[in-house]
């Protein structure tokens, strides 16, 4: 079952150096209905006017991916942590028991990311922040794997306490193929359009979009243009 979240249905912010669309309640937007996805309980997709950011602020248990869309964007917390993740890179922050970080966009360009929180299914653990490129050239045949919380993906991936998984990238225009999905998924348009379709439906995504994708264990993307997918597979609870 598909079930299909334009980018004019989801919640809006603006305050001038930060534009946010959060598909589910997050701050200022409300919505009883949309307080999360299973374990998924944040998605912002942000844009950050240069020179300007999140100044320090504090999390706790809870796992905090940023798929950087464009721009760049510079992290320092009070564990001792400081690096710039870059268009094209990813970075990962598990809060644990309690850590500060401040996020800037420190260039002359505005800064587009996907801020992603995952609920962790570990406590109080060690906090711990890191981030990896990946490569960037488009696909045709599958999503590569960017984030992973399963023992046998540690090496090739970024590592979260959730055994979950994050795939993303560009795919090239005319592709089809098929994803499995071990729990659940959302989907999230970056840029151009594609398809998307399991047993039961099918739905067409544009630049902005989600979707959730539940209670089926597979479905086909056909890519209608250049295009750029986040897909999040995660559990329920």
């Amino acid at each position: 079952m598909i079930t299909h979240y334009s980018y004019n249905q989801l919640g809006k912010a603006n305050y001038g150096w930060l534009k946010s669309s959060h598909h589910f309640s997050f701050a200022n937007y409300y919505e009883p209905k949309r307080m999360g996805f299973g374990t998924l309980r944040v998605i912002n997709d942000d844009w950050v006017e240069p020179g300007t950011g999140f100044g320090s602020h504090p999390h706790k248990n809870m796992e905090i991916i940023s798929y950087i869309r464009s721009g760049a964007i510079s992290h320092q917390d009070s564990t001792g942590n400081k690096g710039i993740t870059k268009s094209g890179e990813v970075q990962v922050m598990s809060a644990g028991s309690g850590i500060v970080h401040s996020e800037y966009n420190r260039t002359k360009d505005a800064l587009t990311f996907y801020q992603i929180w995952i609920e962790t299914d570990q406590l109080n653990v060690k906090p711990r922040w890191e981030s990896k490129a990946f490569p960037n050239e488009a696909v045709s045949t599958q999503l590569p794997l960017i984030v992973s919380g399963y023992p046998e993906d540690q090496g090739k991936a970024l590592f979260i306490h959730q055994v979950a998984r994050i795939f993303g990238g560009k795919v090239t225009k005319g592709a089809k193929f098929e994803h499995t999905i071990n729990h659940q998924a959302y989907i999230l348009a970056s840029e151009g359009s594609f398809e998307l379709q399991d047993s039961s439906s099918k739905i067409t995504l544009m630049k902005g979009d989600g979707a959730e994708v539940t209670k089926s264990k597979m479905v086909t993307i056909t890519a209608l243009t250049n295009c750029e997918i986040v897909l999040i597979d995660a559990p329920k609870n």
